[in-house]
């Protein structure tokens, strides 16, 4: 596959230049041609779908909460068809459960489970993406990671794998992914910074230009299974300039 077919970019990277057409016009100024949605574009599909066609841009994946799957369920499914999207990922739990014991990470990996197999059933794929509050042990030698994996087993969830937040867990990302090879459908693509640098950024660095070897994790993550590789940046200064330097560093480095 040509690089283009299988890199994308987190529309959440660009949320503060604005509009979704100022966003959606950096993508296409950095030559990515897919995107991966998030929130706001699952409430407006048909002006979304107009932008994207505009440009000739495709969504490919969504973020979509978990909220929003429970209480919109239908609406979710309508707006991902519209979009032609067919794999979506739970971004994270509400910020007020991530320190909760183990249980509680076993149930959500039970509910997200069933929600996949109703999402199966819509012709869509659900998976789950991951922060570094999931590499806290929560159960012996057992973290929330793993116990939401758990409480999915046998179900068709899968995971689009962050492996910047894996880093940031303090775990070794290769390690965390061999073990879960078998769910990855996707990874995030982002970098971090040198130690003490790009703090107004939050410690994050435009790929490439970080710290992590990503001609190593690239290889690595597509090797195991992951069909698309979405560039993201939490809180980038110039988001333009993140689209641009990323893509072109990959462009110039793995494809």
């Amino acid at each position: 596959m040509q690089l283009n077919d299988v890199l994308s970019i987190q529309i959440y990277s660009l949320r503060l230049m604005g509009s979704l057409d100022g966003m959606l016009d950096a993508v296409k100024a950095a030559g990515i041609t897919h995107v991966e949605t998030f929130g706001p574009q699952f409430d407006t599909p048909d002006a979304t779908k107009a932008a994207l066609d505009a440009r000739g841009l495709t969504a490919t994946t969504g973020h979509i909460g978990i909220v929003a799957l429970r209480e919109r369920f239908a609406e979710i499914v309508a707006a991902s068809k519209k979009l032609g999207i067919s794999q979506l990922y739970m971004p994270a739990v509400p910020p007020e459960q991530r320190d909760m014991a183990g249980p509680g990470w076993t149930a959500i990996g039970q509910e997200l489970g069933a929600l996949s197999h109703r999402m199966a059933d819509e012709g869509i794929a659900l998976g789950y993406h991951n922060h570094h509050w999931e590499m806290i042990k929560k159960d012996g030698n057992l973290t929330a990671l793993d116990l939401l994996f758990a409480g999915a087993e046998g179900s068709k969830l899968s995971w689009e794998v962050d492996v910047a937040w894996l880093v940031r867990g303090n775990v070794d990302p290769k390690a965390v992914m061999t073990q879960y090879k078998h769910l990855i459908s996707a990874a995030h693509v982002k970098d971090l910074a040198p130690e003490g640098e790009c703090l107004d950024e939050d410690g994050w660095a435009d790929v490439g230009h970080g710290r992590l070897d990503w001609k190593d994790l690239w290889g690595f993550c597509r090797g195991l299974g992951a069909r698309w590789m979405v560039l993201e940046h939490d809180k980038p200064n110039d988001a333009a300039r993140f689209a641009r330097r990323s893509a072109a560093f990959l462009r110039q480095t793995v494809a």
